[in-house]
């Protein structure tokens, strides 16, 4: 069976790496880019169609103020990444925001920022899958039908190829990231030179629709709500980049320059692309609302859409445009969105692990997440992530709007910590720093990340004013319980810390057991029993007994003559049990070992097979796991497992036994003379 698993895990994830070869693993800035950046690049995709789609609340009149929310938009991202550029400077070890808050904040600050980030990674994997599967839906039937499932398959693709190792799932992913971006850029630029140079006039395929306001006579307090409400949407266009800076350790060396300058290059690209679909949108007449209203909120020719109209997303809209509609050019600027999307998760996939990774070390997650695994990916991590996004998805029915609500309120509370935590190292730097040009790198570093922390501290008030409501209440209900979670997880590993403690000094002999009861335990006379009580001899325990439990009178009967009969040189006990229970009377009888002699130990002998076939695993042994499961829970016992290797267990078939390292001899057990030979 062990054999099978392991064929089929090799298969999925490939051979095992040694942890001499993690520096192969490191990536190069032009790796890096794809791998840290691709949710960043890839939100142009829905972030500037958010925009739209909250102003058409007001009716297509609003569309006009898409400049200035995009403008908003774009200011807060250049002061994001100014300010993480500082940050990867100031902590290179990978531990990102949660490093930075709780080294200056507090572990409180640093435990809020990581349970922002770990539900924000979850999220981000959710929203860009589910928003790939919008866009393949258009073209593919099967796919808008059967999206939550289509979406759930996804995420396990990406799973596995990231359970393949970094570089490798890195490699995969750049060829698809650098398309969808030349393809972007190419299309914003000739969209452009059509305009401004060519005079061309564009026209997307819904300029000549009308929307339907649902309010109308939107003004005052109500206007300024919806446009700060459309702002908050397009600030998806900011996810994932924190990511980097979380990501520093997997950079080549010189780990934070490389990190800082990929940075840039994502904020720079991120921003052309964004503001390019946004102005070639409003110029090609896009009109675009919310997909549940859409059969509704669309006229075509006076009359309501209707349920069979698909709203085509914003940059299938440009590059209908730009391009024609069915060009080659539009189904490949389709085609690469759609798979940008998909990897848009690649970014989660690099940044939750080494997180939780992280958390795990300083004992806030279990420990099973801070281990690399065989491909030195941190396995565990991946995995959690990718159930923890299938089950949004499916919970979610993979509907991107009511996804993106719960979005973006985390990652905005871990900027905001973030950069007054950044605000804090400087100034505790200054204080000690006396080289001029010194100070004058700190006293400028501390007011991008002052500034950047005002930024995205307003952004997070807006976000949580006007998307509460929509969904991001869940958000704010899933923090605090994670926040929780992971202070209880501390609270015990540190109480199972002290418990176990050695104290200083020589070995305390208060700790030494005064005599060793050893019990085997018997249900029949067999190889295994014989070789149970011949190395429950072995051992020289104080005293030795064989018990078993008498379930049927004439079977003990049976058994007590055979005992006495072979001279089996261990007496037998036989415990009675007038409700036909295994394990009650055994932990009865060893309890009242303990209790004569609280300072003895008492050893309990178990026979086992070991069989090779996963079905077999359900014909034996399951008496002995329940009765080890609940031995284990008293003190004072200890529980000896004697394993009897089956023939379906011989890994070493066809090999003389005799010779074969660490092989079983399957000699037979006897009683000769009062001995038991095994």
């Amino acid at each position: 069976m062990s054999k099978v698993t392991d064929l089929v895990k090799r298969l999925l994830v490939g051979r095992a790496l040694r942890s001499t070869q993690l520096h192969d693993q490191l990536l190069p800035k032009r790796i890096a880019l794809p791998v840290f950046a691709s949710d960043a690049l890839s939100s142009v995709a829905y972030a500037p169609q958010e925009i739209l789609v909250i102003l058409s609340l007001g009716g297509a009149a609003f569309y006009s103020y898409s400049p200035w929310v995009a403008l908003g938009v774009v200011v807060v991202m250049l002061t994001v990444v100014a300010s993480y550029r500082q940050n990867v400077h100031a902590y290179p070890s990978g531990g990102g925001d949660y490093e930075v808050a709780t080294t200056n904040l507090g572990p409180s600050a640093g435990l809020t920022v990581a349970s922002a980030l770990l539900v924000d990674y979850v999220l981000t994997v959710a929203v860009s899958v589910a928003n790939g599967a919008d866009y393949v839906g258009a073209t593919v039937p099967f796919v808008a039908e059967n999206r939550p499932l289509v979406a759930i398959a996804i995420v396990v693709l990406l799973t596995i190829m990231n359970l393949r190792g970094l570089r490798e799932s890195g490699a995969a992913f750049a060829v698809p990231t650098y398309a969808f971006m030349f393809a972007v850029i190419g299309m914003v630029l000739w969209g452009l030179f059509r305009l401004l140079v060519l005079g061309d006039t564009l026209r997307a395929p819904t300029a000549d629709y009308q929307i339907v306001a649902e309010q109308a006579d939107i003004a005052g307090f109500a206007m300024a709500f919806l446009v700060l409400r459309a702002f908050s949407s397009g600030c998806a266009a900011l996810t994932g980049v924190e990511a980097i800076s979380n990501g520093v350790p997997a950079f080549r060396k010189p780990k934070s320059k490389n990190a800082a300058t990929t940075l840039l290059m994502m904020g720079v690209i991120a921003v052309v692309m964004f503001s390019g679909i946004i102005y070639l949108g409003l110029k090609a007449g896009v009109k675009l609302t919310e997909p549940a209203n859409v059969a509704r909120d669309i006229l075509i020719n006076g009359q309501p859409a209707g349920p069979g109209y698909y709203q085509q997303p914003i940059i299938a809209q440009v590059a209908s445009a730009v391009f024609g509609d069915g060009s080659i050019l539009f189904i490949a600027i389709a085609a690469v969105t759609a798979l940008i999307l998909f990897l848009a998760a690649n970014t989660a996939f690099n940044g939750f692990p080494v997180l939780a990774s992280i958390l795990a070390q300083d004992r806030y997650l279990p420990r099973q997440l801070h281990t690399r695994g065989d491909r030195l990916a941190f396995s565990n991590g991946i995995i959690l992530l990718a159930t923890g996004a299938c089950l949004l998805i499916w919970a979610f029915q993979a509907d991107v709007s009511k996804l993106l609500n719960l979005y973006i309120v985390g990652v905005f509370v871990s900027f905001t910590l973030s950069q007054i935590g950044m605000v804090r190292h400087w100034t505790r730097h200054l204080r000690t720093e006396t080289d001029p040009k010194a100070r004058f790198r700190m006293m400028r570093a501390r007011v991008i990340n002052g500034f950047g922390g005002v930024m995205t501290g307003i952004v997070l008030i807006v976000v949580l004013l006007t998307k509460f409501t929509h969904g991001a209440y869940i958000v704010c209900i899933a923090m605090p319980v994670l926040f929780l979670m992971m202070k209880g997880i501390r609270h015990h590993y540190d109480r199972v810390a002290d418990e176990l403690a050695a104290p200083e000094g020589e070995i305390d002999e208060t700790m030494l057991p005064a005599r060793n009861h050893s019990i085997v335990l018997v249900s029949k006379i067999h190889k295994p029993t014989l070789r149970a009580l011949a190395y429950a001899r072995a051992t020289r325990p104080s005293t030795l007994e064989a018990v078993t439990v008498s379930v049927d009178a004439d079977e003990a009967a049976r058994l007590q003559e055979e005992w006495d009969r072979r001279g089996i040189p261990v007496p037998l006990k036989i415990l009675d049990s007038p409700y036909r229970e295994i394990t009650g009377p055994v932990l009865d009888y060893v309890k009242s070992l303990r209790r004569k002699s609280p300072r003895d130990v008492v050893t309990v002998y178990i026979p086992e097979y070991v069989v090779g076939r996963w079905w077999e695993h359900l014909l034996h042994n399951q008496s002995a796991l329940r009765l080890k499961g609940r031995l284990l829970f008293k003190p004072g016992v200890m529980v000896t497992s004697v394993p009897w290797q089956l023939a379906s267990s011989d890994r070493l078939k066809g090999r003389p036994e005799a010779f074969a390292p660490g092989a079983v001899r399957r000699s037979h057990p006897e009683v000769k003379n009062g001995e038991i030979k095994a």
